[in-house]
């Protein structure tokens, strides 16, 4: 008869265990989706105001820190131009080679690699054959060749012939594969009005951005109910142009 009553009370207590780690579990996700969805929100508002028709009201794309409160979770939102970067699917090779060159790379292995990247996203001013592009990739032991079609991700430059991971990362904090075909002439990054003000100066120019369009990076981290921390990120181009005067190119946790 102990035993038996030893028995159920072992029985009593894992249960009572089981059903508390369960509770917390729930709450934990119940706190983490109100979370996210305040994180959501406040892209939206930050999207509201972007596209406010007055711009001395909208906010600006500094990447400065603002803070403000959606339900019961804190926010940091911050903006930032995305037009400040350059977009290697979009971007000419002369704007590619300036870039290079500005990062240290000599004229002629810049513009090398500038062709190289050109050929792989579709932009080659002068493709060359197939065969001989896929020629080169043999030769440096390679198995594949450019695809001709606009990269998908950041990484995939890693594959195009010349492209180093250092160099790669030297590249990096430079490009946006959401970024329009000319970069902002008002680029805070010192590289890219660099790499542009050398273009300018060969006299190489690309079709301005419309001055009433903008892209903006929209990274938003929400913390609260409980523990609960979500970052959200969101790439939006405004413009009146525009359906909506809007369009979302990128919304997820995570973007290249």
């Amino acid at each position: 008869m102990l035993w038996t009553l030893v028995l159920i009370a072992f029985i009593v207590a894992h249960i009572t265990a089981s059903g508390r780690t369960e509770i917390r579990i729930a709450d934990n996700l119940v706190d983490n989706a109100v979370a996210r969805a305040a994180a959501d929100g406040a892209i939206s508002a930050a999207i509201f105001n972007l596209s406010n028709p007055r711009p001395e009201q909208r906010w600006p794309l500094d990447g400065a820190p603002r803070h403000l409160a959606v339900g019961s979770s804190r926010i940091a939102l911050r903006l930032e131009d995305e037009a400040s970067r350059i977009n290697p699917n979009l971007a000419s090779p002369q704007l590619l080679q300036a870039l290079l060159q500005t990062l240290g790379a000599n004229a002629r292995i810049a513009q090398r690699l500038a062709g190289a990247i050109a050929e792989w996203v579709g932009s080659a001013q002068e493709p060359r054959a197939p065969e001989a592009v896929l020629a080169d990739y043999r030769t440096a032991g390679l198995d594949y060749q450019p695809p001709g079609a606009p990269l998908e991700s950041l990484d995939e430059l890693g594959r195009v012939l010349g492209v180093t991971p250092a160099l790669l990362a030297a590249l990096r904090p430079h490009l946006s594969l959401f970024a329009p075909a000319e970069p902002s002439r008002r680029s805070p990054d010192p590289v890219v009005a660099a790499a542009l003000a050398a273009v300018a100066q060969s006299g190489d120019t690309t079709a301005p951005t419309p001055p009433d369009m903008s892209t903006a990076r929209i990274t938003v981290v929400a913390s609260g109910p409980g523990k609960a921390r979500v970052e959200r990120i969101a790439v939006v181009r405004i413009g009146a142009a525009l359906v909506n005067g809007y369009a979302v190119l990128a919304w997820g946790d995570r973007l290249d």
